[in-house]
């Protein structure tokens, strides 16, 4: 199993502990770093079979400046950065600095090109705006690599993820019990284009909705994953991690 996308560096020390017991039963994990303040605690954490990704959160996104730039540049040329991200679009907490979020977008984007790092993107509204604006920025710029993180089924960004050849990463919400559209779109998807995470500590699935997430819950998301595709685990786990392996480049 693998979790491609965890925020290690949100767990408390009995968490990451805990967390880290349990690192054995998972092939890898990409843990995030979404701000200045996170990248070094992030880096740190990358050890093993925890690999790295770093960048700018777009509810961070008022922090970039030719500093943010620099320092984001330096951390991203470390040995066990994997990844750019997370950034994106989310008019849900701050739709107030949409401007702000699509330069740093445009920026993390042209620094996961130079470096030939996938782009890790998240997405939030509550009209579907945010989503239909990311769609349309990935059609624009078409990314050699884009990770669609916690990927929600939105119509339109399916079909742009699609025409573009993201990868689609589903979270904890697939396994509740109303997403069926959502269970639905993972069985169509193409199956060298999935991927599953945990959001960690965020998202957590069915059987612990309202506790806090972990990267060993991931198995929860792949179980429902197989049995919306029809697959056995053993086959789901395999596809996802060798698309994880493929898209992120660990061993």
């Amino acid at each position: 199993m693998t979790d491609t996308h965890a925020h290690l560096d949100f767990l408390e020390p009995e968490e990451l502990a805990e967390a880290a017991a349990h690192l054995p039963k998972l092939r890898a994990v990409l843990t995030l770093g979404v701000d200045p303040g996170r990248w070094e605690k992030t880096l740190s954490l990358a050890q093993g079979n925890v690999y790295a990704a770093v960048g700018l959160h777009p509810t961070s996104a008022h922090l970039l400046s030719p500093e943010v730039e620099e320092a984001l540049r330096h951390y991203a040329r470390s040995e066990r950065v994997r990844a750019i991200g997370e950034t994106g679009l989310d008019y849900y907490w701050t739709p107030e600095t949409r401007a702000a979020q699509l330069k740093a977008l445009d920026f993390q984007a042209a620094l996961a090109e130079a470096l030939g790092l996938p782009l890790v993107l998240h997405v939030r509204s509550k009209d579907g705006k945010a989503e239909e604006d990311l769609a349309a920025w990935l059609l624009l710029h078409r990314p050699k690599r884009a990770v669609l993180h916690a990927f929600s089924g939105h119509p339109a960004l399916e079909a742009a993820g699609l025409e573009v050849g993201a990868y689609f990463s589903f979270a904890g919400p697939l396994t509740y019990r109303k997403n069926a559209a959502l269970r639905e779109a993972a069985a169509r998807l193409p199956e060298d284009r999935l991927l599953v995470e945990t959001d960690t500590p965020f998202l957590p699935p069915e059987p612990f909705r309202g506790k806090r997430n972990r990267p060993h819950y991931v198995r929860f998301t792949l179980e429902k994953l197989a049995e919306a595709r029809g697959l056995p685990f053993a086959e789901a786990e395999a596809l996802t991690d060798r698309n994880a392996r493929v898209c992120f480049g660990w061993p």
